[in-house]
């Protein structure tokens, strides 16, 4: 495993992280869960992210459960504010009252004394900006988070909030959590640009594009009944009825590209976000250990660009 620094921050974060959204606490079984997270920390993976949404709590609860046995100091622990917990009018947002709220309730769920880092799931237009960073700030001043993030912001957000950090000398955000694949790649016309200049590092999500990615699913064919889009409890954004039969297609032309290289398919597609040194580490959502196992040999893979450039021909970017 190779690790990579979160962006200017010192911190040194896996290339290859285990994520929990629609995983763990959820579709997973728990001791699945528990086998995904020892298999991924006995190969190198430091780096572990949740969200105090998923599952209403009980992923935070399911990934504190299984990381008690290790080091503290051995992995870097993240987790996120913004979703409504609750029917309230104060039970979701990132106002000052939310935050500190539910930090000190994903400290008790995740049985933990501090947070390596705490993200902003999404931007609150509602609360202003300059009390969402005062309130991340004084949790950094109590020695309960160590580092700040955000995740799905716009080049503007973060523009805005490095701007207030820069006046006021609030804690500056280290991290952003965008969604970033082959099949995806609008983080590279504003968001990277930005956080590259800014020493931001991108953590992101879903680089296998929930499975596509991986040449599972064939086209014109019922997705594989043990698949995230035939799982209704995780294929509420990946809907097997709405799959590109096109895009499929291109995928498994990917698969020969993948086996010149020595890559398995998940494999070529993890390498290719981390071609980007502004990626900090990408997100695997594993539901078994086995492709815990896949997964971590993205990391390292040593690819020419020529490659890049034909598996961009392949795909018609």
């Amino acid at each position: 495993m190779n690790y990579r620094r979160l962006g200017r921050a010192g911190v040194k974060v896996s290339e290859v992280s285990l994520g929990s959204w629609l995983t763990y606490g959820n579709a997973t079984e728990n001791n699945t869960a528990q086998g995904c997270i020892e298999k991924a920390y006995d190969l190198g993976i430091n780096f572990f992210d949740t969200a105090n949404v998923y599952a209403r709590g009980e992923s935070e609860k399911v990934v504190g459960a299984s990381l008690k046995p290790y080091r503290r100091d051995s992995y870097v622990l993240a987790t996120k504010v913004f979703f409504p917990m609750g029917d309230g009018p104060n039970d979701g947002g990132l106002s000052r009252k939310h935050i500190m709220e539910q930090a000190h309730l994903s400290l008790q769920r995740l049985g933990t004394d501090y947070i390596d880092l705490y993200q902003c799931h999404r931007y609150d237009d509602t609360v202003p900006l300059d009390e969402t960073l005062r309130a991340l700030d004084d949790l950094v001043s109590q020695g309960k988070v160590l580092y700040v993030g955000v995740s799905q912001w716009s080049a503007k957000n973060i523009a805005d909030a490095l701007q207030l950090s820069e006046k006021w000398g609030f804690d500056r955000i280290v991290s952003n959590q965008p969604v970033y694949n082959a099949l995806n790649r609008d983080l590279e016309k504003e968001v990277m640009p930005l956080c590259e200049k800014e020493g931001i590092g991108q953590v992101v999500y879903s680089p296998l594009a929930q499975g596509v990615l991986t040449g599972k699913y064939q086209p014109n064919q019922a997705p594989p009944a043990d698949s995230r889009a035939a799982d209704p409890k995780q294929n509420q954004f990946l809907n097997p009825e709405k799959l590109d039969a096109a895009q499929l297609e291109r995928v498994q032309n990917l698969k020969p590209l993948a086996e010149k290289v020595g890559l398995s398919l998940p494999q070529l597609a993890l390498a290719w976000c981390l071609r980007k040194e502004n990626v900090s580490s990408v997100i695997i959502g594993a539901s078994r250990p086995a492709q815990v196992e896949d997964n971590v040999k993205g990391s390292g893979a040593d690819v020419s660009p020529e490659t890049w450039q034909e598996m961009d021909a392949i795909l018609g970017v």
